[in-house]
């Protein structure tokens, strides 16, 4: 049996849409074992009311796949899903099951692929990279796509860096998500990211958090999706009164992240839940941190 240890991740880190994603320290268990014959899906944890345990499972879809290109035919498969990661909540939840599953697959077909083409793989599944490069590389992860491949470069996470995550009690579909986007956006929009994107990577590579709390601001996808999280902006400004460095939508939401130095977190917490109360949003608040190991094999 391949067990593989999955972390959550938080993408766009507010300018960066599509292209910057973090690793946090709450994880997903896939194991995964040949047997004589048929598929057996067992599931634990966050997600099980809503997960396939047939063929439709995306563990399972993903395993296919790899099995096919390479040539392996299991007799048979056990897939064992124990989830912490909250579904559809902007944690990367399918990005986790994507990444495991193609690296327990992997495994037990004798490793024939490289964590680079595990990475496009997994992307041709996800259709964007901001999620599945930290979940499968750990860190910070930047990427673009070239052509048909991924040009993409680790960062270390700032050694101080904590992450406050204001989880909903609702889901929010990432396709949900993606609908409210705009077919085009102003230039001064497109601007106004591209030089606050700069500088955020800059200020992850300077380990500089005076500046990465300066340059978290997007006109990309956050005004769109404030309409679908009631209380978004509330709750912001409640963790920066707090002594939040910045807050962001993580992923398509609706979680809320709000990054800090290490002081202050437990004011910041309950800021981040009062706020979401006093807009009727029942909410759990989290203190996590940056990852810097991705998917691993564990057994």
């Amino acid at each position: 049996m391949v067990t593989v240890r999955v972390p959550a991740t938080t993408a766009n880190m507010g300018p960066g849409f599509d292209t910057i994603g973090m690793a946090l320290d709450m994880f997903n268990l896939i194991q995964m074992e040949e047997t004589g014959g048929g598929l057996d899906i067992h599931l634990e944890g966050e997600g099980v009311e809503s997960i396939s345990r047939n063929e439709g499972n995306i563990v399972y879809q993903v395993a296919a796949n790899l099995f096919q290109r390479c040539g392996y035919r299991p007799k048979g498969l056990s897939i064992r899903l124990t989830g912490r990661i909250p579904v559809a909540r902007g944690l990367g939840s399918s990005a986790a099951a994507v990444v495991g599953g193609l690296v327990a697959a992997n495994v037990l077909a004798g490793e024939p692929y490289s964590n680079d083409e595990l990475l496009n793989m997994a992307c041709g599944f996800e259709g964007h990279p901001d999620n599945v490069a930290p979940a499968l590389l750990g860190g910070i992860v930047v990427t673009a796509q070239l052509g048909e491949g991924l040009a993409y470069r680790q960062v270390v996470p700032p050694e101080k860096l904590k992450v406050v995550v204001a989880i909903p009690r609702f889901s929010l579909p990432t396709k949900a998500a993606r609908e409210v986007l705009p077919a085009s956006i102003p230039v001064q929009d497109a601007v106004f990211n591209i030089s606050r994107t700069g500088l955020l990577v800059l200020a992850l590579l300077e380990q500089d958090l005076e500046l990465l709390g300066q340059v978290m601001d997007d006109r990309l996808h956050q005004p769109y999706r404030c309409r679908l999280i009631p209380g978004m902006e509330e709750v912001f400004t409640a963790a920066r009164e707090a002594g939040a460095l910045a807050c962001a939508l993580s992923g398509a939401g609706p979680t809320l992240v709000a990054f800090t130095d290490c002081s202050g977190k437990d004011g910041i917490r309950e800021a981040m839940a009062e706020a979401f109360r006093k807009n009727k949003v029942d909410c759990t608040v989290e203190e996590l941190s940056p990852s810097t190991v991705g998917a691993e094999i564990i057994s």
